[in-house]
């Protein structure tokens, strides 16, 4: 029989990787602990089916017989750097005037993770909204599933309006929206 702590610890620790297809992932924890076990269904009460790897997580966890797993996330923050050159579409964006874009909900309309794309419908907008992997990684997230809410920061770029920034619903209601 698993033993359980009475109070679970809290960690912060960075995603070492999370695929939504096998539904886990693994953090390394901060002080060197043991990896710690991130089920998609602890994910997903964030609000969240993916994280991005790299990112920067809190987690309440408790350690069973069969490791440490993380029975509730906290926090998530992007990943602090990102390796590839960034969209020439946002790169010559004011950071100030994406981050003052108001957040708007919608929903995913399909994902492509191998084709590094998607689209999305805002809520009462009759046109798509592009979304770009590399816009998901930098928000700290790494796919989405068709009918996902979110909330969006949107810009018209050079082909359309785009993504610029995305959130899953629940982080983005449950931070307040823009803070």
């Amino acid at each position: 029989m698993s033993e359980f702590l009475e109070h679970p610890d809290t960690v912060s620790g960075t995603v070492k990787w999370f695929d939504p297809v096998k539904g886990f992932g693994f953090i390394v924890s901060g002080d060197d602990g043991p990896d710690i076990l991130l089920h998609v269904n602890v994910l997903r009460n964030f609000g969240q089916s993916s994280v991005a790897d790299g990112a920067e997580v809190n987690v309440r966890i408790q350690k069973t017989d069969r490791g440490v797993q993380a029975i509730e996330v906290l926090a998530i923050q992007p990943p602090a750097h990102v390796d590839s050159e960034p969209l020439a579409d946002i790169a010559e964006l004011d950071r100030d005037a994406v981050a003052n874009a108001p957040l708007e909900p919608g929903r995913v309309k399909w994902f492509d993770k191998g084709k590094g794309f998607g689209f999305a419908n805002v809520f009462g907008a009759p046109e798509d909204v592009f979304l770009h992997v590399e816009v998901l990684r930098r928000s700290g997230l790494s796919d989405l599933a068709p009918g996902e809410a979110l909330a969006l920061r949107v810009i018209d770029g050079k082909r359309g309006r785009m993504a610029a920034e995305v959130q899953a619903w629940e982080a983005a209601i449950t931070k307040g929206g823009d803070d």
